[in-house]
Order: C-alpha cells, then sequence, then structure tokens
C-alpha cells in the first residue's frame, strides 16, 4: 500500500464543486439515479451516506466490511455543518481537511471510531460545537479522541502553547495511542498542502515536523505517513538537494530497469524452484532514502580514489513476501546459497523484533557484475505492520485488537496502547513543567532514530536510545539505583559509567552498599555529560539541585569519636628504629621513597657522612645503589625502636571516580588515630581515580588496619605501598594482624610529586636534602606487583565492594 505524496487521494473532493452529483449513466436523468440509488441501498440494508463519503468508505471497507457507515455519515454532517463557510488558505472549504485526513487513516486500515474522531478532530477547536456535544453524540471515547488531538488556545499559554500542546497530546497519547495516530494523520494532510502557508511558516512548522512528528511516527511505525512527511520537509527545508534526488529518480524511472527486475525475476525462480511461495517485489526508495544513500556513496571514494556516483541498485531494494516465519529463513537460506552475501548486512529483526515493532530479515549479496543488492525478507502480517505499525494492531480498546490470525506472534507481547518508549517519555515528562526545558528534552529524546537492546547480569531486559550510556542504564533501573550507581562492568569487564553501551551488551551496575545517611553520595556533575537520555539528566540536575557541591575537606586528625594519635616526641623513643651490623651508633635514615616498615625486609648502604640509609628489599632506588658498587649492610629492626616522629608510609589507592571520595578516604584514615602528612590526587582517568596518601603511623601494626578501613570505603577497589618490592616479603594485605614486608604497587610508579632529592636518604623525621651522593630515586622504575585486591559481591542489580 502506497500513498502518493503530495498527490490528492484517489476520489477525493478538493471542493465542494467535485464533490457534487456525479455525471448521469445511460438515459436516466440525476434525480432518477439518486432515487434508484437509494432504493437500493434500502434494498441491501444499507444506511446512505453522503456521496462525499464514497471514497472514504470504499477505502474502509476494505479493511472493516462490517463497518458501521450510519456512524460515519452522522460524523460527516455534523462536521459539514460545523465548518460550513470556513476556509482553508488554499480557498477550499474547510470541510476538505478533517475528509482528507480520514481518508488516510482509513487508507492505513484504521477502525470506524477512529475515522468518526478524525471528521470531528477540528470541531471543537475552530468551531462553537463543544466537547460536551461531542461525547453526548458519540460517546466518550469519540470525545476523548477529539480531546486529545484539539490544540491549546495562545490567549491561555502564549508561546508555551504549542510545547504544552504536544505535552497534552502525549499524555493522552499514554491511555490511547489513537490520538497520535489522528495528530500524524493532520500534520500529513497539512504538509502537502504547505505550499499555501507564508515562507517563515513553512520553515517553523517543517522543523517542528521533522524534529517531534516524524520521529514520532518512526516510534509508532507507521513508514507510510513517515516516508512521506520526510520528503516534504526534505523539499521545503532543502529545495535543492530535493531537486537534484528527484532528477535523479525521475531519469532512472524513465530506463528500463536492467538490474533490479532481472534479479527479482531471477529471485522468484529460484524460490519457486526450491518450494518456497513468495512474491518478489522492487520497492523503490523515497527521496530522503535515496538522498542518504547518495551522501554515502559521496563520501567514499571508489577504486580511482574519487568519490562514486549513485549505482543501479541504490534506487530500490527487492521485497520477498512469505507466508511463514520459517519461510523466511528458507529464502534466507536460499539467497546465501546461490549468491553471495555481504558480512555485516544481516540482520534478524524477527528473531528480535525493533522497538516499533518492526520484524524483517535484511542482509545483501553481491551480482556476478560486482553490484550489491538489498534484500528484506518478512511475512504478509510483518509487511502490514512495518507499512502500518500499531495501526494494524487495531483498536486497542477493542476485543481481540490486533487480529485474532496471529496466534503466538511476537506481537501478542506487545501493547499497542502504550509502547514501551512512550511509557519512559511520560515518566520524565511529568518531571518538567517548564515548557521550554520539556521541549528541549522531547527533541532530545526524540533525536536518536533507533533504540538498543541491553541485557542485565540478573536477566532483565532494558530498552535504550541508540548512544546511551552506563549512567542512563543506571537511571534506568531506578533513580535510586542511579544516584548510588559507582561503576559498572560490561560484558564481564569493568569499565566506566561514560561507557556508550552497543546493542546486545551484557550489563552489571555496581552501586554503593549501606546507609545512604550514614554515607551520603550521588551524581556528580560531569555525569551530565555523559547522560544521553532525558530522564537521566533530569534525575542528576534535580539532585545536583537539592545537594549544592561542597568542598571536600583533608582531615589531619581523628574524626568525631575517634581516639587521638598518641603523641610521639623524640625524647619518648628508645633505640634507633633499626640496628646496623658492624656501625653501632651509625645515623639510620629511612628512605622516603619505599617507607620502610617493620618487619619489611630492608638493605642498608652507607652514605655521605657515615649515615645508613634504609630501603625496602628491592627498591629501585636501592637496587641502583647495589649496582653501582656500594654494598649492602646487614640491617635488623629494633624491637623497641622508633622514628621521632613515627614510622611514615605511602598508600595508594585506586578507586571509581564520586563526589566526597576524597573527604570519606581522609575520614577512615583519619579515625584510625594516623595522621596524614600529605596527600596527591591524581586527574581521573574514565571516571578512575588514584590517592595517594603518606600517613605517620603511631605503631607499624597500624598500617593493616588503615588499608583495611581505606578498602572499606566505597568505590576503592585497590589499596597498595607504591615502590613495591619485586618479588620478595610478605605483601600486607586487609585483615592481616600486621603488614606484610613489601606490599607490591597496583601499577607501579610513585605518588605523583615525588622524585626530589629529599625521597631517598633524608634523616628519620626530617625532610631535609639527602646526604649521599645519591640525588633519590626515579618514579615508575619500581616493578609491579599486586597490591591489596577487592572482589566484587553482586546483589541483584548492584554491586558491593568487600575486601579480602
Amino acid at each position: 500500500m502506497t500513498i502518493e505524496a503530495g498527490q490528492p487521494l484517489a476520489g477525493q473532493p478538493t471542493s465542494a464543486r467535485q464533490a457534487g452529483p456525479k455525471r448521469p449513466l445511460g438515459g436516466l436523468g440525476r434525480a432518477a439515479l439518486g432515487r434508484a440509488g437509494r432504493a437500493a441501498l434500502l434494498a441491501t440494508g444499507r444506511t446512505p451516506v453522503p456521496d462525499a463519503l464514497e471514497p472514504l468508505v470504499q477505502a474502509h471497507r476494505r479493511h472493516h466490511p462490517q463497518a458501521d457507515l450510519g456512524l460515519l455519515g452522522r460524523a460527516y454532517r455534523l462536521a459539514e455543518a460545523s465548518h460550513r463557510g470556513q476556509k482553508r488558505k488554499s480557498g477550499e472549504p474547510y470541510i476538505t481537511h478533517p475528509l482528507a485526513v480520514t481518508m488516510i487513516l482509513a487508507q492505513l486500515g484504521a477502525g470506524t471510531t477512529t475515522l468518526v474522531s478524525s471528521l470531528l478532530h477540528d470541531t471543537v477547536e475552530d468551531t462553537e460545537l463543544t466537547l460536551a456535544q461531542v461525547g453526548e453524540e458519540f460517546g466518550p471515547e469519540v470525545a476523548y479522541l477529539v480531546d486529545g488531538v484539539t490544540k491549546l488556545e495562545k490567549v491561555d499559554f502564549g508561546a508555551a502553547a504549542e510545547a504544552e500542546t504536544f505535552r497534552k497530546m502525549l499524555v493522552a497519547t499514554g491511555d490511547d495511542v489513537r490520538v497520535m495516530v489522528i495528530k500524524l494523520a493532520d500534520r500529513l494532510h497539512n504538509m502537502r498542502t504547505i505550499r499555501h502557508m507564508r515562507p517563515a511558516s513553512q520553515v517553523r512548522i517543517a522543523k517542528v515536523t521533522r524534529d517531534v512528528l516524524i520521529p514520532l511516527a518512526e516510534r509508532l511505525g507507521i513508514q507510510v505517513l513517515k516516508a512521506e512527511l520526510e520528503d516534504i520537509v526534505f523539499a521545503t527545508l532543502h529545495p535543492e538537494e530535493y531537486a537534484r534526488a528527484r532528477a535523479l529518480q525521475a531519469g532512472h524511472e524513465a530506463e528500463p530497469d536492467a538490474l533490479l527486475e532481472p534479479f527479482a525475476r531471477t529471485l522468484a525462480r529460484q524460490l519457486a524452484e526450491a518450494g518456497v511461495t513468495a512474491e518478489v517485489t522492487v520497492r523503490p526508495r523515497h527521496c530522503v532514502s535515496l538522498h542518504r544513500v547518495l551522501l554515502k556513496r559521496a563520501a567514499a571514494p571508489g577504486p580511482d580514489g574519487r568519490p562514486q556516483g549513485p549505482q543501479p541498485a541504490d534506487f530500490g531494494r527487492l521485497l520477498v513476501v512469505v507466508e511463514e516465519n520459517a519461510d523466511c529463513y528458507a529464502v534466507l537460506g536460499e539467497l546465501h546459497t546461490c549468491w553471495t552475501p555481504l558480512p555485516g548486512e544481516f540482520k534478524d529483526f524477527v528473531a528480535a523484533p525493533k522497538f516499533n515493532l518492526y520484524q524483517s530479515l535484511h542482509t545483501a549479496v553481491a551480482l556476478e557484475g560486482g553490484a550489491v543488492v538489498e534484500v528484506l525478507v518478512r511475512t504478509r502480517r510483518m509487511h502490514e505492520v512495518a507499512q502500518t505499525g500499531v495501526v494494524a494492531l487495531g483498536d486497542p480498546r477493542q476485543p481481540g485488537a490486533g487480529g485474532a490470525d496471529q496466534g503466538t506472534d511476537e506481537l501478542d507481547r506487545t501493547d499497542p496502547a502504550r509502547p514501551g518508549w512512550l511509557s519512559r517519555l511520560l515518566e520524565w515528562q511529568q518531571e518538567t513543567p517548564d515548557p521550554d526545558a520539556f521541549w528541549s528534552a522531547l527533541t532530545a529524546d526524540l533525536a536518536g532514530d533507533r533504540e538498543i537492546t541491553v541485557v542485565t547480569e540478573a536477566g532483565e531486559t532494558l530498552q535504550l536510545r541508540a548512544g546511551a550510556s552506563c549512567v542512563d542504564a543506571a537511571y534506568l533501573l531506578g533513580e535510586e539505583t542511579g544516584h548510588r550507581c559507582i561503576g559498572a562492568r560490561v560484558n564481564g569487564r569493568l569499565t566506566s559509567l561514560s561507557t556508550v553501551l552497543q546493542d546486545g551488551d551484557r550489563l552489571a551496575i555496581l552501586t554503593e552498599q549501606g546507609d545512604p545517611a550514614a554515607h551520603p553520595s550521588g551524581p556528580a556533575p560531569e555525569w551530565l555529560a555523559h547522560a544521553r537520555t532525558p530522564a537521566a539528566r533530569l534525575a542528576i540536575e534535580r539532585w545536583l539541585a537539592d545537594h549544592p557541591a561542597l568542598l571536600p575537606v583533608v582531615r589531619t586528625g581523628p574524626s568525631a569519636g575517634q581516639p587521638a594519635p598518641p603523641a610521639h616526641r623524640a625524647t619518648e623513643r628508645g633505640a634507633a628504629p633499626v640496628a646496623v651490623a658492624g656501625r653501632p651508633g651509625a645515623p639510620v635514615r629511612l628512605a622516603r621513597c619505599c617507607t620502610p616498615v617493620p618487619p619489611d625486609q630492608v638493605s642498608g648502604f652507607a652514605i655521605r657522612g657515615g649515615a645508613v640509609a634504609v630501603h625496602r628489599t628491592g627498591c629501585p632506588a636501592g637496587e641502583r645503589m647495589r649496582a653501582d658498587g656500594r654494598g649492602a649492610l646487614e640491617i635488623h629492626w629494633q624491637p623497641d625502636g622508633a622514628p621521632p616522629s613515627g614510622y611514615r608510609a605511602t598508600l595508594r589507592a585506586e578507586a571509581l571516580n564520586r563526589p566526597r571520595l576524597l573527604a570519606d578516604l581522609t575520614a577512615a584514615i583519619s579515625g584510625e588515630g594516623v595522621g596524614i602528612v600529605s596527600a596527591e590526587v591524581e586527574p581521573p582517568q574514565e571516571l578512575r581515580v588514584r590517592h595517594t596518601y603518606t600517613v605517620e603511623l603511631p605503631e607499624p601494626a597500624a598500617l593493616a588496619a588503615v588499608m583495611r578501613a581505606m578498602l572499606r570505603v566505597s568505590g576503592v577497589y585497590d589499596v597498595s605501598r607504591p615502590h613495591a618490592p619485586a618479588g620478595g616479603g610478605a605483601r600486607p594485605r586487609a585483615g592481616e594482624a600486621e603488614p606484610g614486608a613489601g606490599g607490591g604497587p597496583a601499577g607501579g610508579g610513585g605518588p605523583a610529586g615525588e622524585g626530589g632529592p629529599a625521597d631517598g636518604d633524608g634523616p628519620v623525621g626530617g625532610g631535609g636534602p639527602a646526604d649521599g651522593p645519591v640525588s633519590g630515586p626515579e618514579n615508575g622504575d619500581a616493578p609491579s606487583a599486586p597490591g591489596v585486591r577487592t572482589s566484587w559481591g553482586i546483589h541483584g542489580r548492584s554491586a558491593a565492594f568487600t575486601g579480602h
């Protein structure tokens, strides 16, 4: 079924003269012919209808043979009487507009109730007829549909009238999708006559049609309306490009088809020989579709390096219509057996229908001459739904809507009255009372012309617009889930929240666990750059407005309710922290590059001034000293020794970035009675961040407790000690009573800012320059070794970080 763009519908009256009596037949006069016609109608029991409705009745009876024509006749008479005397900008009587809109709907196969509402759709808006009168005459269902497409008055809403009108239509569509179907048919006829509008009005109406109504037609699956609207908008906004595409179409149509039609005949013979009953036709492309193909050709250089021109196969595609679903795959087998299929061009929308109910097999094969032909394969029912979308499912409020012949078809699980995308759209529109914000969000949401399907690890199916990120998926699972998400796993791999999801991805959203009141968290402002759906953006903006961002405070003391760290003065210390064999009383300096802490395995190296620098075994700085010929001295930790200001240790935390992470980490460290000497935060990379802290330990055993506390902070998945040994010594782990002798880093390299001369051999408790010839270690030379790791504990749709 096709609806010719820009042409009057067959038999449609366009003026009162054309709608008048027809030419007499034979020798009967007009009066005698009228009496004979009425007698024939009465004899057959059919209710007479006005002559202007005859073409509409014929189109309607092709889809609904038992339709109530009396109801249509009453609706037409009321509409004609209400609009009598009104003219359109084209000069035609106004009644020609509702007649044309109703004819479009009749050709689509809409039900009688929809046609009655279409005939009356402008009466409440443009005439003295009231909604109560419509409801009294035709019932509440017709009144609801008429009210749904009635525009709001500019007198009441001003500049916001258009946005609020669309909001009203969408809300009404949420209860009955036929409201939007009538609106689309109404806009199609208005676009057909747009040439009678002022140029400025043409552009404005065309842009609204492009941004809102064409995407809505796509989502409702009404392709015949969408294609014609696209062509008229294209001709209005881009007349030169339209003229070029139309000229190419006309030139191709004027010449015999030497490619597609012969191939269609060959394919039909091949399918007949294989015993597959099928109808093979050539479907020409409409102007916008041809224009898109031409743009792709121009962007792809040919063998000679120049842009390619249009090819014969660009002007159409082959459509194969079969009887059963299994026949679709039989046709596919014949195609791929007899011709060469192109890799990556096969798409199965039969097993996995698109969000707008569309089902077909898509493939492309290469012919002997090198031409590539696209082929669509579908059943008759699929073809009907592909053309008319939700209209093919019937009136949603009628029993058995959609036809009883569907059996166990996939469409049986679809609610035509409320598609899934519409339900999501209605959810976020309630949160945007501002008309401008609603309009911007609506056009942004409709901008994506396709959707993707993502499956959670819990088995839940999520429908998202193409280009959506993990942030969008998190908020689709629920606003609370979105606010508490701290990471994601896509196809089994940890990834950032900014990752763009692809069709068929397997997803897990990792959320912060615990009491939200005790650990307040939420989205960061940076998330807005990754949110593609209005629902996610609105939720993030609302949370940020309710929770003004607070600057993180770095604490260097204990948190409230925690004991203060003990004071450590040189006078309170006993012997030196280590004993050097053969050098009693020698000054000892614990290296800042690897921050040794008992019971780490350590080595000593003599430096200038008779002092001894102590490095962890395997420290790159110590290994360079050894390579320079310095002999390692035997070092032993003193049981009762300690530096004057306590042991310093450098800890590195790898985490998923989130608000208040720095504040929570510093609070966790201070809560263990440990002072923070310095803190470094590197710029986030793909929402992952690295924090490096230098802490002052009251006792060596406090190191393991601090690392455990850091691991308990939500979002932290790795805690390690930089400049780790190459393999010697025990590794400190959260949960052990004492730190090991050389926990490895999570990726090598020292903390940001290290590497100066004081890093290697400064005196214990000080920060002065090195006394030896070594200028300090070079950061980044430490061999990688695993640090303290975490495990993921998945609970439904969220995950908790737990140490082990």
